[in-house]
């Protein structure tokens, strides 16, 4: 956070904080969504089972009407005056047919079963006769009784010969209707809900899929026993909120595994929809509140960011020498006040480095004049005496020779002096560049070295020297490695080894052309290694101001490359001329042309 910019260490916290209020609100809201969903189902399913019961109430009301005017109908009980069963059996088909129920039974004065009547399958006539047997004691209302796994809803009535009070019972009559798939539909439909009828431990009726029915037997055990509770499975991928109904009465068959129960399940489906569709609103609303926040922040924000940008730009630009570069006068007061501030200071730094560079100036002035004064004062003083001694006609010819030759050398020393100080005073200039033969610049350098005194007993050698063109100015060029070499030279001699030796070589690379020079003298100590490059600096010279490694470096620089200086294994210096190249450069003139069967490798032109 400490590297980043005022705006963005502003923005991210906003946008944090705008995230996580609009995860919360998502969480809350969906929280929230869901338990009213749930209790919105919870209050479903009651009303579902509630339905349900004033259904069963009308049905069981219609169906003990239809068994009492069956049991009113004189031609059935004439048929049971017979007391012939195959006669009875026979006779009360067609009041079946009448009747249209599923299930249609008589039974005589013992309670025996005599005939029975089914449309859905046969079904086991004992069991049947047996569980109507024992529902004789509850003629006064409609029952539920489970028979072969399917559950009917029975309603029983006495056929009486007279009256009521005073007649002679004939035997009964038993109308039902079973509660099947077709009713489970009906349910449903009113319900608005998946429905089940459990018998015995047994689905006997469910508008469920079979494979789910499996599933809802698996969690029988776990589910409510009340219409006021409610409880929430899964079958298959979805949720499901389930309550269940008790559905016998005070006589149903008391051999069955369980009491009959409706189980209603209610789907979270369109609730998981409802949702997924208020969390995609949350989320697009958080978003677009979001955006909004961020564009209002960033159109606030940058009437205080923009102010501190263009001061920081100042600050670079005041950095790189610019001290020219407007400042904005907008943005709050306290913004204002810093950039007068900083114009403040940047006049006050203007003015002193004015008198900074005024005082530079004139202390490498008395530094250049100190050095170039005691050195043109020793080559006058060598020359004045020579002079004199020659003057003196009783001198011998070989002893003039020797002074005429001490004072060439000092004639050249003046010479390289006024040369090095004159292209000292030269560079950062404009190069002038040509196709020029790298190794006849170094060969030349090189002869040139080996012809000044400096260079006298040393062995200078020469490799890796091929046919070579490059894009470069050739006079400096060939001033610096004359430099390096004559600086290798004085360092060779002053080492103290046998022969003093230095040696140039020329390696091509893919990207560079380097041009080495080692010498066998005593190295560069750590402390002016850091200096070493520097006007004026010199360790142990035998002569001259110090400013040849520094024009060397410079001109380097001119041609886009660099000088390294580094000891190799055996503990000799050596210094390297880095020039890169560049692309090639098609010859204008005759001249190039001639020399287009050599290897043209270019340099890059400019520098530092």
């Amino acid at each position: 956070m400490d590297r980043l910019r005022m705006r963005t260490t502003l923005l991210i916290p906003l946008v944090l904080l705008s995230f996580g209020c609009s995860v919360v609100s998502l969480l809350v809201l969906r929280t929230i969504v869901e338990r009213q969903i749930e209790a919105s189902l919870a209050l479903d399913l009651r009303h579902s089972v509630r339905t349900y019961q004033n259904l069963q109430r009308q049905r069981r009301e219609l169906l003990y009407r239809e068994s009492a005017l069956l049991a009113d109908l004189p031609p059935l009980k004439a048929l049971m005056t017979t007391a012939d069963a195959q006669t009875i059996e026979d006779g009360g088909a067609e009041f079946w047919q009448l009747s249209r129920s599923d299930l249609f039974a008589l039974l005589d004065q013992s309670g025996k079963l005599v005939a029975l009547y089914v449309r859905r399958g046969p079904l086991n006539k004992a069991q049947v006769g047996q569980a109507l047997h024992q529902s004789l004691k509850a003629l006064d209302e409609p029952m539920l009784l489970v028979l072969d796994d399917h559950l009917y809803e029975v309603a029983m009535q006495p056929l009486w010969f007279g009256s009521r009070e005073g007649g002679t019972q004939l035997g009964s009559v038993a109308v039902g209707y079973a509660i099947d798939d077709q009713v489970a539909r009906e349910v449903s439909e009113a319900a608005a809900a998946e429905v089940a009828f459990i018998a015995d431990g047994k689905i006997a009726a469910s508008t469920l899929p079979p494979e789910l029915q499996q599933q809802l037997m698996a969690e029988l055990q776990s589910l409510p026993r009340s219409p006021a509770d409610d409880q929430k499975i899964r079958l298959g991928n979805e949720d499901y909120l389930v309550a269940s109904s008790n559905l016998a009465s005070a006589h149903s068959n008391p051999d069955s595994a369980g009491p009959p129960r409706l189980v209603v399940l209610k789907s979270f489906a369109q609730a998981s929809q409802l949702v997924g569709k208020v969390n995609r609103w949350v989320l697009t609303l958080g978003l677009l509140t979001l955006l909004v926040g961020m564009v209002i922040f960033i159109s606030v924000s940058r009437t205080f960011t923009r102010p501190l940008k263009v001061l920081v730009e100042g600050t670079r630009a005041l950095a790189q020498g610019n001290f020219e570069y407007s400042l904005s006068k907008d943005g709050a007061e306290e913004i204002r006040e810093l950039s007068r501030a900083f114009d403040r200071m940047r006049v006050e730094l203007r003015t002193t480095q004015v008198e900074l560079i005024g005082s530079e100036r004139l202390a490498t002035i008395g530094r250049m004049a100190s050095s170039i004064s005691h050195d043109l004062r020793h080559y006058l003083s060598a020359m004045y005496a020579n002079a004199e001694f020659m003057s003196d006609g009783a001198i011998p010819q070989a002893e003039r020779d020797d002074l005429l030759e001490e004072v060439r050398i000092a004639v050249q020393g003046m010479t390289d002096l006024l040369d090095s100080l004159l292209l000292f005073t030269q560079t950062g200039r404009a190069l002038y560049p040509e196709y020029q033969s790298l190794d006849t610049i170094v060969e030349n350098a090189a002869n040139m070295v080996r012809s000044h005194p400096a260079a006298h007993d040393v062995k200078i050698m020469l490799t890796g020297l091929v046919p070579l063109m490059a894009w470069v100015d050739a006079k400096k060029l060939g001033r610096a490695v004359y430099n390096l070499l004559l600086n290798a030279c004085q360092a060779a001699r002053r080492g103290g080894k046998h022969p003093p030796t230095v040696t140039l070589t020329v390696q091509e690379k893919d990207q560079t052309i380097r041009i080495q020079i080692t010498d066998n003298g005593p190295g560069v100590p750590e402390a002016m290694r850091q200096k070493i490059f520097l006007p004026f600096v010199s360790e142990g010279r035998e002569s001259g101001v110090g400013l040849g490694l520094t024009l060397a470096q410079q001109i380097a620089q001119e041609h886009g490359g660099s000088i390294e200086l580094c000891e190799t294994e055996d503990h000799s210096t050596s210094f390297t001329i880095v020039l890169p190249k560049s692309e090639q450069r098609a010859p204008e003139d005759k001249t190039d042309r001639r020399l287009s069967d050599r290897k043209l490798i270019p340099f890059e032109e400019g520098g530092r």
